[in-house]
């Protein structure tokens, strides 16, 4: 591996822009330095021997393009948005704003600190200020974003607009006042979906008159939820059309593939897309960072581990804070985000304690005023570094800083951009420094730059028309007015639709009539046991058992594998450990501890298939549009090679059977046995078989087949959130050298949502680059025989063993060899 190969200097599509006007030193910092100054001090610390430092980007800066006041705007909105500081707007902010005011649906899909809100605010002020009784939608993922967004209108001082949050937080006294006389109305989908919708009538005059709906951050509404907000906001329309209007939707995105395309299957609707970001950026140093495998510890089995990314984030952020630089580290977890902030305070404590008090943790469960006042503080200079969770990526009013710290990478090129575009400001350089995890996507990736620097951010995978998705959001919609036969074909989806309304209704769950399908009950309302964000398999409560103070819920599916007893549990930065799980009640019950370990769960899952939907050139569901269609993937030539490859319906049995107890560093402390109950999914996946004489053939002999298939579906699990919008932990798979259903072995990848989310058709459709990404990081890792940053898995049930590292680079060539595409 090279130590510093040479600088790439081709820009990302798109990539962020910085828009800050904060003074640029604070009193007592040292001299503002430069990136190259910055990247040496990081390697400064790094010890001999070791050359982690895997590539080196250099982005080139971006000058603004501003635009002129367009003539529609009223003049109090111009007045007051100059009066904020913006002197003239740019140039993809009149785009926007422009089609948004002429009637036209429209997603702005640029970098972090691009001004998006200026795009949907000069629309919907103008608009409100010239129309009395108009009114606006603002819809946003986080409450935190939306409270941020709602104090930016406040402060524009119109007080006929009468802009009001209505979230789970707003009193019910202040509730019927939102509902009677504010004109913009801040809230969410939950608060719509659970209150707004089922209670259509007592918003009729706001609906009514209702001019926009401004969806902010719509790139994160993904998977299942985004399946559920894409119905919910389907049945906002119907309920407008019922009053009479056709409000404009106004999308605001950070930048993504086909914004055009995953804003209409968002909303159902024709939307367009404005992408040319006019905002002005600095030149930015992108570095791409492995840690070192530790000689001095060992993982499961042996397996040599890394050091940890928050690790080397922590020692990475004191070393910028010691050159007074204002920096940010996301890390991907509560705890890793406290753990960062105390090992960057622990170093300057023994370089300079005056140093300790300007470095903090940033996550969920601030207050308000603490989040503005710990920005405040990072933005003058009293702070100089901050740790913050990944969730804090969307409302988090921090941007022009002078290096960031991307402790693993956050799951999606979209969401990498996004916590980058926070260092850099107009004119000055910045660092951005993605250290990679013990994982191998991470380690795919900063081995292949191409894939994360040189290719476009993801489109959003989302599924609509997922049965177990409809069914409920149907019954939502039948309760809050009859759905018609129309309503099925232009509302929502057609076919598929009918056939789910059709079950409801043989089921008892509504009535259909000739004029549509009715719900029975009139005082029952479906909405309030529907969960938009779950899987809908029911909730389990998690109670601190000496208080009986509620912390938080969790899926039923998942609560075997993170609600088991000894569970560390996280809640708002604070730890606590499971005492016990009772599925019958719904309940967990936690006490409060700070152990020195983590724990991750292992599972045991077999896979029974249901309904294959054909090989050779079958149709894939298309992602990009409605089920069915899409895309032909000719798997013809894989006629007579001895490989299959098919997508379809399985039920996936699953059992928690024990779960490690791992020090930060990864080493494993032990292995607990556990006896929880077996789980049914009802799911999608895609998988492969290989002719056994083609394994023989290849080399492998029968004792290292299961090991070779088992490695192969570990890393093919790490990889696929590389093409498909998801975590590892929202997918699974099996692999067997022989499965009762194919005859033959076979290595299945599953969705881990009942119906799937999209995430199995996703990578059927992105077959060969996702096998050659994963051969790819199992070949680079320099490990002797697998290790978790290629092979093992942390859920394993089966302990990681038997694998074949080597082996599975033979499965992935003989598949890819068969597919024609293999990349020698």
């Amino acid at each position: 591996m090279s130590a510093l190969p040479s600088p790439s200097r081709s820009a990302p599509p798109a990539p962020p822009a910085p828009l800050d006007a904060r003074p640029t030193t604070a009193g007592g910092c040292p001299e503002r330095p430069v990136p190259g100054g910055l990247l040496a001090r990081v390697l400064a610390g790094v010890a001999p021997g070791e050359s982690p430092l895997t590539h080196v980007a250099e982005l080139p800066a971006r000058p603004a393009v501003e635009g002129d006041w367009p003539g529609w705007a009223h003049p109090r909105a111009v007045a007051a948005l100059a009066d904020s500081g913006v002197r003239r707007p740019w140039s993809h902010q009149v785009a926007a704003a422009s089609l948004a005011y002429g009637g036209r649906h429209v997603v702005l899909s640029t970098g972090t600190a691009s001004g998006k809100s200026l795009a949907y605010q000069l629309p919907v002020l103008s608009t409100l200020l010239a129309e009395p009784k108009a009114t606006a939608l603002y819809l946003s993922p986080t409450k935190a974003l939306g409270a941020d967004q709602l104090g930016s209108v406040l402060a524009h001082g119109f007080d006929e607009v009468r802009a009001a949050s209505f979230d789970g937080d707003t009193a019910m006294d202040e509730r019927d006042w939102v509902r009677a006389h504010s004109r913009w109305v801040f809230s969410n989908p939950d608060m719509l979906h659970r209150t707004i919708l089922p209670r259509h009538p007592k918003w009729a005059s706001f609906l009514r008159r209702l001019r926009y709906v401004v969806i902010d951050e719509c790139h994160a509404y993904r998977g299942v939820f985004g399946s559920h907000v894409a119905l919910l906001l389907r049945r906002l329309r119907r309920l407008c059309a019922l009053y009479g209007a056709a409000p404009t939707f106004v999308l605001a995105s950070a930048t993504v593939a086909r914004p055009a395309e995953s804003a209409g299957r968002l909303t159902g609707l024709e939307v367009t897309a404005v992408t040319d970001d006019g905002s002005p950026r600095g030149p930015r140093t992108v570095a791409l960072w492995e840690p070192p495998l530790l000689a001095e510890l060992t993982g499961e089995n042996g397996a040599p581990v890394r050091r940890s990314a928050g690790t080397e984030a922590g020692r990475m952020l004191a070393d910028l804070v010691v050159e007074g630089a204002r920096t940010l580290a996301f890390v991907r977890s509560r705890r890793g985000a406290e753990v960062t902030a105390l090992r960057a305070a622990r170093d300057l404590a023994e370089v300079d304690p005056s140093l300790v008090s300007r470095v903090s943790a940033y996550r969920a469960g601030f207050l308000p005023e603490e989040r503005r006042a710990l920005e405040a503080a990072l933005g003058s200079g009293e702070l100089l570094g901050v740790a913050s969770t990944n969730a804090l990526e969307l409302g988090i009013d921090i941007v022009g800083l002078d290096a960031v710290l991307i402790a693993g990478f956050p799951g999606t090129r979209a969401s990498f951009w996004q916590q980058a575009g926070r260092a850099g400001r107009a004119g000055r350089e910045a660092l951005v420094v993605l250290v990679a995890r013990d994982d191998p996507l991470d380690t795919y990736l900063v081995h292949h730059p191409d894939a994360l620097l040189g290719r476009p951010v993801e489109s959003c995978v989302l599924d609509p028309t997922n049965p177990y998705v409809l069914a409920p959001q149907l019954a939502c919609a039948a309760a809050e007015s009859p759905v018609t036969e129309a309503e099925v074909t232009s509302v929502f989806g057609g076919e598929r639709a009918r056939v789910v309304l059709d079950a409801l209704a043989a089921d008892g769950v509504l009535r259909r009539r000739p004029s549509g399908w009715f719900w029975p009950l009139p005082s029952e309302r479906p909405a309030a046991g529907v969960d938009i964000r779950g899987s809908g398999a029911g909730q389990v409560v998690v109670v601190e058992a000496d208080t009986g103070r509620m912390l938080g819920t969790s899926d039923l599916a998942v609560a075997t594998s993170t609600l088991h007893p000894g569970a560390v549990y996280l809640h708002r930065g604070v730890s606590f450990v499971v005492d016990e799980l009772n599925l019958d009640d719904g309940l967990a019950l936690v006490h409060a501890e700070e152990p020195a370990w983590n724990t991750s769960a292992r599972t045991v899952v077999d896979v029974a298939v249901v309904a294959p939907e054909g090989s050779g050139g079958m149709v894939a569901p298309d992602l990009d549009g409605s089920r069915p269609g899409g895309a032909e993937l000719d798997r013809a030539e894989l006629a007579g090679t001895g490989v299959t490859v098919r997508l379809g319906d399985v039920t996936v049995t699953s059992q928690v059977v024990s779960y490690l107890r791992r020090r930060p560093s990864g080493e494993v402390i032990e292995t607990v046995p556990l006896d929880m109950p077996a789980q049914t999914l009802h799911t999608r996946a895609v998988w492969y078989t290989i002719e056994e004489s083609l394994l023989f053939d290849a080399g492998l002999d029968a004792s290292r087949v299961p090991g070779s298939l088992h490695a192969a579906e570990h890393a093919a699990i790490g990889l696929l959130p590389l093409f498909a919008v998801c975590d590892r932990w929202d997918i699974g798979g099996m692999s067997t050298a022989l499965h009762p259903d194919t005859g033959v072995p076979t290595v299945f990848v599953h969705d881990g949502h009942p119906g799937g989310a999209g995430f199995a058709e996703r990578g059927y459709q992105e077959l060969v680059p996702w096998l050659t990404a994963t051969r790819h990081a199992i070949a680079d890792c320099e490990c002797p025989a697998g290790c978790p940053s290629c092979v093992q898995s942390p859920k394993c049930g089966n302990g990681n063993n038997p694998l074949d590292k080597a082996g599975a680079v033979i499965v992935l060539d003989i598949v890819l060899g068969a597919l024609g595409q293999h990349d020698r």
